[in-house]
C-alpha cells in the first residue's frame, strides 16, 4: 500500500509541475513574440512623450531622432509610425480587456475556493447517491432474476399477458432513453419548465444522465451473478442458510434491507454474495469517479450557470486568464487523485479484513 501511495504522490507532483511548466512556457513564448514584433522600436518604448498623436510632440520626436540618427530620416519616420501603432494597440487592448483581466490574488483565490467547495459538495452527493443506486438497483435486479428462476423450477416458465409485456417493454425503453441521454439534452428539453440553475437539478442530472447509473448498476449486477456461481454458495446452503428470494417473505429477503443504505441480509445466502460483490466493486469506484467528474463538468458548461467552477473555467479560458485556468484544472485533478487514494485505502482495508478471517 505504501508503494501505491508513493505512486499517487509522484503522479500529483509530476502533473502539477507539467501544468505549471506549460503555463510558464506559454507566457514566455507570448512575451518573446511580442518582443520580436516590436523589436525595432524597443529603445523608443520608454520615450517621455505623453501624447504621441499630438502633431507638435510627433514633430519634436522626429527632430530628436534626426539629431541622434542623422542621415536616416525615412527610417526614423517608419519607427515613429510603429511606435504610434504600438501605443494605440496597447491602449485599445487595455480598454477592451479591462473588465476581462483577472489576476490571481487572495480575493480571487477565495472566490475560486468557494466555487470549488460547491463543486466538491455536489460531487460527493452525486457519488453517494450513485453508489447507493448502483447497489440497490443491482440487488433488486438480481433478486428478481432469482425469483423468476425459482418460479420456473417450481411451476415452469410463466408467461405474462401480451399487454403487460408491451407495457414493460415500453417502460424499459423510456427508462433507458432517459438514463443514457446526455445531461445537456435532458436539461435543454425541460429548461423552460424547471429551474435548471438550482443545485438540486444539477445533482439530479448527475445521477440519472450520461448512462452513469445504469452502466455501473450492470457492472455490480455482473459481480453478483459471478459470485452466485461460486462454490461457497453451495457450502452456505449446506449450512442451512436461507435461499428464498421472495421479497418480505418469511424466509425471503426483507425489502427494508434492500433499501437500507447499510445493507445487511443476515442468515441469507445473499448476504455473502452481496458482500463479496461489493468488495470487487470497490476498485471500480475510481473509474466511476472520473466518469462522474467529467459528467459534472459537461453539465455545468452546458447549462452556463454563473458562479460554478467549470463555467468559471470556461470563462477564464475565453478571457485568456491562464493562471486562474491552471488553478481550477489542478483543483479538479486533485479531486480525482484524492478519490483514487481514498479508494485504494478502502480496498486495502477490506483486503486486510478478508485476510484476517
Amino acid at each position: 500500500m505504501r508503494a501505491r501511495l508513493i505512486e499517487h504522490m509522484l503522479g500529483i507532483i509530476l502533473v502539477t509541475l507539467l501544468i505549471i511548466g506549460a503555463l510558464l512556457l506559454f507566457e514566455h513564448r507570448a512575451t518573446a513574440v511580442h518582443e520580436r514584433q516590436y523589436a525595432g522600436i524597443k529603445d523608443l518604448l520608454d520615450a517621455p512623450i505623453s501624447k504621441i498623436n499630438d502633431p507638435f510632440e510627433r514633430a519634436l520626436l522626429a527632430d530628436c531622432m534626426d539629431l541622434y540618427y542623422p542621415g536616416r530620416h525615412d527610417t526614423n519616420a517608419v519607427l515613429i509610425s510603429e511606435l504610434i501603432r504600438f501605443r494605440e494597440d496597447a491602449f485599445n487592448k487595455s480598454m477592451q480587456s479591462s473588465y476581462r483581466t483577472k489576476r490571481l490574488s487572495i480575493a480571487t483565490f477565495r472566490e475560486i475556493a468557494g466555487m470549488y467547495l460547491k463543486f466538491l459538495l455536489m460531487y460527493l452527493i452525486v457519488m453517494a447517491l450513485t453508489y447507493y443506486g448502483v447497489e440497490t438497483l443491482g440487488s433488486l435486479r438480481f433478486i428478481f432474476k432469482q425469483q423468476r428462476r425459482q418460479q420456473h423450477d417450481l411451476l415452469g416458465r410463466p408467461r405474462a399477458p401480451l399487454f403487460i409485456r408491451a407495457v414493460q417493454t415500453a417502460g424499459k425503453t423510456i427508462a433507458y432513453a432517459v438514463l443514457f441521454s446526455p445531461a445537456y439534452v435532458i436539461a435543454y428539453s425541460i429548461r423552460t419548465e424547471f429551474n435548471t440553475d438550482s443545485a438540486f437539478f444539477m445533482i439530479l442530472l448527475g445521477v440519472i444522465s450520461n448512462g452513469l447509473l445504469i452502466m455501473y448498476m450492470n457492472k455490480f449486477y455482473a459481480f453478483l451473478v459471478a459470485e452466485s456461481r461460486k462454490g461457497y454458495v453451495e457450502n452456505a446452503l449446506v449450512k442451512n442458510l436461507r435461499s428464498d428470494y421472495t421479497l418480505s417473505g418469511p424466509d425471503g429477503i426483507s425489502l427494508r434491507s434492500v433499501f437500507n443504505p447499510a445493507k445487511r441480509f443476515s442468515g441469507h445466502v445473499f448476504d455473502h454474495i452481496f458482500r463479496n460483490a461489493r468488495f470487487q466493486y470497490l476498485s471500480t469506484i475510481k473509474e466511476q469517479a472520473s466518469f462522474l467528474i467529467t459528467g459534472l463538468v459537461i453539465i455545468e458548461m452546458a447549462l452556463n450557470i454563473h458562479g460554478h467552477l467549470t463555467y468559471e473555467l470556461l470563462r477564464q479560458l475565453l478571457y485568456k486568464n491562464y493562471p486562474l485556468v491552471v488553478v481550477i484544472m489542478l483543483a479538479i485533478f486533485y479531486t480525482v487523485k484524492l478519490t483514487e487514494i481514498t479508494t485504494d485505502l478502502l480496498v486495502h482495508r477490506e483486503s486486510r479484513r478478508y485476510e484476517n478471517r
